[in-house]
């Protein structure tokens, strides 16, 4: 390999691992304030956690000194936080006050679960909105365009609990096909359970990626390489494909942009489907006021967004080779 090669190559890893170290710095710093924000907010609610623990049964003041020796309670906000803030940075995430299990078993045994449905409903999401989109563009004022974007208004304004319990009565009450709650017994029988909560979330996904997939599409329909590509004599799947693969860019930055949409979805749709998952883990955690649950949580989710945030960033500078070269012209 000759050096004139190595140089070549150079300018396109260096912008990237550049990007890459810049967001992570930044991700690092938006999890301290956020962690920050979110132990003051649960440090100023209403609710006592001693009460929480010990229920309405006669306490001793030797019982409710206990408690507060064992949470740390009688110590300042700020030596709680920094206490948390330690044991995190070594691995510590604390035990739940309301489960008695130390805090990443409590979030690992749910998360498989919300994985599942997350990748199940932006699955079917895209497998439905995008060909729809382009569809939708290509036969522009159409029926099917039309049914679309019905879709697409429906899916955008129909709330989440709502539409979970629509198909709740239509399929699982009244034609029922698919279980009415709970997480099943893993395999196939999961999936089955997860089946009406992925196309509950899918609904509003796609009708977003729906939106983006045909804006973006009837842009490059309108672009003159189009006009020149037909005027060429090439057959409109050809031409419909290298509109779809400049179309690509905007929506895949899109899709993985509005994959944050689960974060608040998949609460609504795992307490309406009864799933035990880090939904209502958090939503539990919330009501008991069980801070170290609550904390470890928003900051997982936090770190989600940002990685998928990153990887949209990688994604766009993957295939758009005119922002790699500017990249390593700015190198």
């Amino acid at each position: 390999m000759s050096l004139l090669a190595t140089r070549a190559r150079a300018p396109r890893r260096w912008p990237l691992g550049r990007m890459v170290a810049v967001r992570v710095l930044g991700v690092l710093g938006v999890l301290w304030v956020l962690s920050m924000v979110v132990f003051a907010m649960m440090y100023l609610a209403p609710g006592d956690l001693v009460k929480n623990l010990l229920g309405n049964r006669p306490s001793t003041p030797e019982a409710i000194a206990a408690v507060r020796e064992q949470y740390r309670l009688d110590d300042s906000v700020v030596e709680q936080y920094l206490h948390w803030l330690g044991g995190v940075l070594t691995g510590d995430l604390g035990q739940s006050i309301r489960l008695q299990v130390p805090v990443i078993d409590a979030i690992g045994d749910r998360l498989p679960l919300t994985a599942a449905l997350s990748a199940l409903a932006f699955l079917i999401a895209v497998a439905v909105a995008v060909p729809l989109g382009v569809r939708s563009a290509v036969k522009a004022g159409g029926w099917l365009d039309r049914i679309g974007g019905a879709l697409a208004v429906l899916g955008l304004s129909a709330p989440t609990f709502a539409v979970g319990l629509v198909l709740l009565y239509l399929f699982a009450y009244y034609v029922p096909i698919f279980p009415i709650y709970g997480g099943g017994d893993g395999g196939l029988d999961t999936l089955r359970h997860l089946v009406l909560p992925a196309v509950t979330l899918a609904l509003g996904l796609g009708a977003i990626i729906v939106k983006l997939t045909r804006t973006a599409m009837l842009r490059e329909l309108e672009s003159d390489y189009v006009t020149f590509a037909r005027a060429r004599g090439l057959s409109p799947r050809v031409v419909n494909r290298l509109a779809l693969r400049n179309a690509a860019i905007p929506i895949v930055t899109g899709a993985s942009l509005v994959l944050t949409f689960l974060v608040g979805g998949t609460v609504l749709a795992e307490t309406t489907f009864a799933l035990p998952g880090l939904g209502t883990l958090l939503q539990d955690s919330v009501l008991f006021k069980d801070l170290p649950v609550v904390q470890s949580l928003t900051l997982f989710v936090a770190a989600v967004i940002a990685v998928i945030a990153l990887l949209a960033d990688v994604a766009y500078l993957l295939l758009d080779p005119r922002v790699r070269r500017q990249m390593g012209a700015a190198s």
